[in-house]
């Protein structure tokens, strides 16, 4: 057993919640190696504490596992960062678009910079362009593809054939840049 993981066996700090409705004890691991634990109300805390070191290792190695995962923001945050970095997205937007657009010449009504939580950007048929606020976030040439993407589907609605060789035009190697894009995530 690694000394890290010996070290860790020593403490284990973790967040105690005790319910009225719950029988048995729970442990959960959350992002950034937060341990939490659920306990009947009226369980004695050295049953509890017995319990922890029954599951020990297994704790510890969920913990090791989950702290270099990110924690999710709250709603406050997400607002917040948000609100950051959404004039900065607009204007990143609309001077990419007005950039590659030289080239492509196509019409859109108007573009909205949004938090989306699963997407990077969307084309309406009404020729609405909306873009997530964190391609502020991401490297250039990944929100290059995204918004080349989204303005080449004003032209061709789909996916077809014809509409890469459009995004080709301007974003030759759009397919690794699309690759490295999924590596990105949504936080």
């Amino acid at each position: 057993m690694s000394a890290r993981v010996q070290d860790r066996l020593q403490k284990i700090p973790y967040k105690l919640s005790r319910r009225v409705n719950t029988r048995a004890v729970r442990v959960s691991v959350f992002p950034g190696g937060e341990v939490r634990v659920v306990a009947p109300l009226l369980l004695p805390k050295s049953l509890i504490e017995r319990f922890l070191e029954e599951k020990r290792e297994w704790i510890v190695g969920q913990v090791l596992r989950m702290e270099h995962v990110p924690k999710k923001k709250t709603k406050k945050e997400a607002r917040a960062a948000y609100l950051e970095h959404k004039e900065v997205a607009r204007a990143l937007v609309l001077a990419r678009l007005a950039h590659f657009n030289k080239h492509y010449g196509l019409h859109f009504e108007r573009v909205a910079i949004r938090d989306q939580h699963s997407r990077w950007g969307s084309c309406s048929r009404r020729g609405s362009l909306n873009f997530n606020y964190r391609l502020a976030l991401i490297p250039p040439e990944l929100s290059d593809y995204v918004i080349v993407h989204e303005l080449c589907h004003l032209k061709e609605f789909n996916h077809s054939e014809r509409f890469w060789l459009l995004v080709a035009e301007c974003i030759p190697n759009y397919e690794v840049l699309r690759a490295q894009l999924h590596h990105h995530k949504h936080n």
